[in-house]
This record gives C-alpha cells, structure tokens and sequence, in this order.
C-alpha cells in the first residue's frame, strides 16, 4: 500500500493564551543563563534578554502564554524539546472560544484477535465519543463481541487476519470524533488516564500524544527464568519509555512511541483523497507500523508528545521462548524503517571527530589513547570558536565535547552488544583486543543500564546480575532480527551508522 506522507501539516501554531510551559528537568543554564542546554535532539539555545528575563533561574521555571512574545518563546521551548506543556492550563480558559477536548471527543479503536475484551471494558470512561472494536479474524467471534454492546460500542469483523495495522484503520474509519485511542487488547488504562492525553489538544500543531506504558502488576516475585523476565520487563519494557515528558522526535531520548496505546489527532491521519477512508498505518507494515507513523508526521510538521502522568498497564510476555521472538520480531522492523526513512533509525549517530575518538579507544593502544585525547582537545577548541556569542566559550565548549564524546562511547558500547554482535562475534577467537572491548562493553553498559533503570518500578527491584543477563539476551535477539530483516530485504540500511546532519526533517509548516 502506498500511503501519502500524511495530511496536511498542522494550519495553526499558535499557543492559547494561560497555556503554561516548563522548562525539561534536564535543562541547563550555561554561562550565567546567556544559552539553554538540552532539548530533542540535544542543542545550545541563546537566550535574548528578554527571553532571560521571562526564565528566571530556579526549580521548574514556568512560563505563561500572555502575549506574542510569551506566545513565541513558549512555542520555540516547546519545539526544541527544551519545555514541556505544564498542566492543568487555566481552568476556564477555551482556547479560541472552543471547548476544551474531553472523553466525549474521543472513540476508542481496539484491534482484537481471540482476546476477551471484559477486563479492558471495564477501564473505558462512560461517556466516551465511540468505541469500535476490530475484530481481526477471530475462531471465536462470541469472546471478542462479549460485553462490548453493553459498553456502548460496535464490532467490525475481518472474516480473515489482516494484521493489527489494518484493523486499526478500520476503526479509524469508522470513528466520526475528533480524536481516536488506539489501546491494544492486552492493556488496562490506569485510573484518570485520558485526562492528561487530551489536555495537550490544547496545542493546535500537536497531532499525537502517548501514554506510559507500565506492567501490569502485580510483578511475580518468584525465582526462576520467567520471574527475572518478569523483573527486567517492569523496568525496561521497550514499550516503557520513562518517566519524564518528552517530545517524540526522531533519533532523541524518546524517538518513536507504541501503538498499544495513543491518542491521535483525526485531522492529522493521512486520507489518499477526497471521499476515501482515511488510513493512519500502513497495512503493508507488521512491525513498526507506529514508528512509520510518527516518523510520517513528524515530516510533515506536526507535534507529538509523550505524557507520563498517563499511565496504561500491559501485560508484558515473560515466557523466555515469546519474550525472545519477540525482541526479535521487533529487531525486523528497522529495515523496512530505514529504506521508507533514511537517516531517521541508525544504529549509531557520531560526529566525525567522536567516531574517530571511538575508534582510536578501540585500538586500546597508548599512542591511541593519546591520539583520541588530541582529537577531543582540537575538537573543543573549534567548536569554542563557533560560540563567541557566549562570555566563557572555550568552558562550554568543553562542557559539550565532554557530553558528545560520553553520549558516542555509550552508543558505541550499545552497539557492539546489540546491532553489531553477530559479525562482533566473529572476531573474538581471533582478537584479545575484540574481547576485551566486548567483554568492557557488555559489563559496562549492561551495569550503567541497571543503575539508570533500576528504580524505574519501585515495587520491583531487579538485582543487577540478573538485568544483566536479561538485557544481553534483549539485545541478542534484537539484533538477529535486526539483521535477519536487513538480510531479507538486502539492505543495509539499518546497520549504517550515520552523522547528526543527517536526521530527518520536518518540512511542513503552519498556513
């Protein structure tokens, strides 16, 4: 199926007055709060004095739209990933005299197959816009239909399995609301979950808003294989993507969100034409279909954000064989990504001069040693040189070399035990070198990670032994289906790393 990159980008950009913004926790002010540091993908943004003046120094500096300086310092933070909305916006503020989205606007669209749907139902608010429920394909069609009548909605019926991609499209067919949810049949939305997604309707240019995907607990705490699956999955889920609020921009900290549970903007769902049905996800896709439709409107300029405080509970696989096919299957999706998306999902993203540092610490000799030294300091000097706007360039210019070369090595380390390990493993009967390197990576990485996730789920605290083992065996798996999808597609597209000047773009921009 060939879809169109998507609807028109969004016609209207401007915040609504009492809309508030507050700068990311992990924002920092340089050089006596002359420039902001952090954001989606990382940056240094100068500040105007007046914009200084708006962001006084302190613990989750907020700013409030109130006229068109405010309008467009919010939305700049807000677009660089360096603020995120701050909720609830003024009570009996309407933006542009509408009423503010509720429950109401909203259908909900679960694709379905040989699922009981009774456990889900019950989480689903009452006074919901619609609720369609796909059911692709089922043996039984009376356990998926059973309670959905009662709960006010309808089920449409695939006679064969199209897949989940094309279920949902039926849904979104079908909804005449605003806005759609997509929820997986295998999630329970935690009390108060729709709030927080809706209240981001507030920004005009924002198309797609997700949840926090957690586990459903409670988490067993028995011994054995499937209970350190079990632990490692409640605090390093690939579906859970942390607690902090982020815009969903490709190739930063949260670059693609699941299709188990989003809220979507209708407008924002691609149609082929006038009178057609409109079609959200490529039918064509079985994998990765949710990150080829944020990657489509991110390209066309729209806003996506992902808002922790709304939590849906997923029943995460723990059985070691599902668990592993699984990470697998998900490995296959980044080769049809990378030939539709080019640049947008590396494996590693390095500038010139990191790579080189990379490869020269790789070399574990002295003289390589001294040499990536010579590099990062030559590096710093230049790029001090780029910031004279700032009274202390050479200080932050070695700050920012400091977090690039940390930021390049932890991809590297990533990379060996993860999207390079089949040909890694290759040379280590042959190289003391590749095995040290291997052997540095896969602990060093693998504890950081622990440490980093760890406290992630405060009723589950998994040991950092057997997070270690899970995570390599996460990251074997991975990277066989990684490479058994770019074998099957002969391509190498997903296995070749690439610079920061080459992310994708958006193009699109408000009429």
């Amino acid at each position: 199926m060939d879809l169109p990159a998507t609807a028109d980008g969004p016609h209207d950009l401007r915040l609504p007055d009492a809309f508030r913004v507050v700068l990311d926790r992990r924002v920092r002010r340089v050089d006596g709060g002359a420039a902001l540091l952090g954001g989606a993908p990382p940056r240094l943004m100068y500040l105007s004095r007046t914009a200084r003046d708006l962001l006084p120094a302190g613990p989750r500096t907020a700013l409030t739209v109130t006229d068109p300086t405010t309008r467009a310092l919010a939305r700049r933070l807000l677009d660089s990933g360096l603020a995120h909305p701050a909720f609830p916006v003024a009570a009996d503020h309407e933006p542009d005299g509408e009423k503010v989205p509720g429950a109401e606007d909203v259908t909900v669209v679960v694709p379905v197959k040989d699922r009981p749907l009774l456990r889900l139902l019950s989480t689903l608010p009452a006074n919901l816009g619609g609720l369609v429920v796909v059911d692709d394909g089922s043996d039984d069609p009376r356990t998926v239909a059973d309670g959905v009548a009662e709960a006010g909605g309808t089920v449409l019926r695939h006679e064969r399995p199209r897949g989940p991609a094309a279920a949902r499209n039926a849904g979104v067919a079908a909804a005449d609301t605003a806005f759609v949810v997509f929820l997986d049949s295998d999630v329970v939305p935690e009390p108060g979950w729709l709030a927080p997604l809706l209240a981001h309707a507030a920004d005009p240019a924002v198309a797609l808003v997700a949840p926090r995907i957690v586990a459903l607990g409670p988490v067993p705490d028995r011994g054995g294989v499937n209970g350190a699956i079990a632990r490692y999955e409640a605090v390093r889920s690939s579906l859970d993507l942390g607690p902090d609020p982020a815009l969903i921009v490709p190739r930063s900290r949260v670059a693609y969100v699941p299709s188990a549970a989003m809220l979507v903007r209708v407008d924002a769902v691609p149609g082929p034409g006038d009178g057609e049905r409109r079609t959200a996800f490529d039918e064509d896709m079985h994998v990765a279909e949710d990150v080829d439709l944020v990657l489509r409107l991110h390209a066309a300029g729209w806003r996506m954000r992902y808002e922790p405080a709304a939590r849906v509970a997923h029943d995460h696989r723990t059985d070691p064989a599902e668990w592993l096919l699984r990470k697998a299957f998900y490995g296959t999706g980044a080769a049809p990504l990378a030939q539709r998306h080019p640049g947008a999902v590396p494996p590693v993203v390095l500038s010139p001069w990191s790579a080189a540092v990379c490869v020269l610490l790789l070399a574990q000799r002295r003289w390589s040693v001294a040499g990536a030294a010579a590099v990062t300091a030559v590096a710093t000097e230049r790029l001090s040189r780029k910031l004279t706007r700032l009274d202390h360039p050479r200080r932050c210019a070695a700050r920012l070399t400091a977090l690039g070369l940390s930021g390049a090595v932890w991809q590297v380390g990533s990379a060996l035990t993860r999207h390079f390990w089949p040909v890694v493993v290759l040379a280590l009967p042959f190289s003391s070198r590749a095995r040290r390197a291997v052997a540095v990576a896969a602990l060093a990485e693998g504890l950081a990670d622990w440490w980093v996730h760890r406290d992630r789920d405060r009723t589950v605290r998994p040991g950092p032994v057997g997070f270690l083992l899970a995570h390599r065996l996460d990251d074997m798996a991975y990277g066989a289906g990684l490479w058994a999808g770019a074998l099957r597609r002969r391509t190498t597209a997903p296995l070749r790393p690439t610079g920061p000047g080459t992310a994708p773009k958006a193009t699109a921009k408000a009429k």
